[in-house]
């Protein structure tokens, strides 16, 4: 069955996560030393972040939603001190902004461009990116994050939620992603065709082989243009 949509993985996918993340808790850092700096004194960005990744096995209901974690992170944080709910609301959206401000892998535009003249594209998210604020959104019919639904990848339901928006059945729809567990096996699993955007070039070790295994997205696009939906290149997956 040929593919007659896509739908895209933002974080690692679109532009690098780490780089981003790492600018954000700065500039949520340099929030708090303007305005709540005892907070700022008594936790550092690498305690802050110990402090979320402690409260996200605290509460694992919450896995699927990182604003609902970075707020509550927050809260034990800046309440304890002292701070209210207007210092966790302005602390969170000095982080949000900052979350937003991503660079763009060099091929990702030239290919969305490529990709959405050919394709309806929807992105599948479990990160909490804002493709408004980041000035994407034009690219997408929709987007669909594990916030918004309850659940996130590999889980069926949020994939299957993009394939009902597309009118299209989950073989007709192509995932792109870079995580093998949650984009691969995730997509395969809820009926999906799936290519692996493996930028680093590391080996496949991870049972059934994707569909399409890609360099960037600039390959991905010059197979597609191509017709080739079922090839592997042996040079992806060696």
């Amino acid at each position: 069955m040929r593919i007659r949509a896509i739908s895209l993985d933002l974080d690692d996918t679109l532009w690098p996560i780490e780089p981003v993340m790492q600018r954000a808790e700065a500039r949520l850092h340099a929030w708090l030393w303007q305005h709540c700096p005892r907070a700022a004194l008594a936790h550092p960005p690498p305690a802050l972040r110990a402090l979320r990744e402690q409260v996200g096995r605290d509460h694992p209901e919450l896995a699927h939603d990182f604003t609902a974690l970075r707020l509550r992170s927050l809260r034990e944080a800046l309440l304890p001190l002292g701070y209210d709910e207007r210092h966790v609301a302005g602390a969170f959206a000095a982080f949000y902004a900052a979350r937003n401000e991503v660079t763009c892998y060099p091929d990702a535009l030239p290919a969305l461009r490529r990709l959405a003249a050919r394709f309806p594209l929807v992105s599948v998210s479990n990160g909490n990116a804002d493709l408004e604020r980041i000035g994407l959104a034009g690219y997408f019919r929709a987007s669909f994050s594990a916030r918004e639904l309850g659940v996130g990848k590999p889980a069926a339901p949020i994939f299957h939620a993009a394939c009902a928006r597309l009118g299209l059945a989950p073989a007709e729809v192509l995932h792109v992603g870079d995580d093998p567990a949650l984009d691969v096996a995730g997509a395969r699993a809820a009926g999906l065709r799936s290519a692996w955007v493996n930028r680093g070039g590391a080996p496949w070790a991870h049972g059934h082989v994707p569909d399409l295994a890609v360099r960037d997205l600039r390959e991905l696009a010059d197979l597609l243009e191509a017709g080739v939906v079922n090839a592997t290149p042996a040079s992806a997956l060696a």
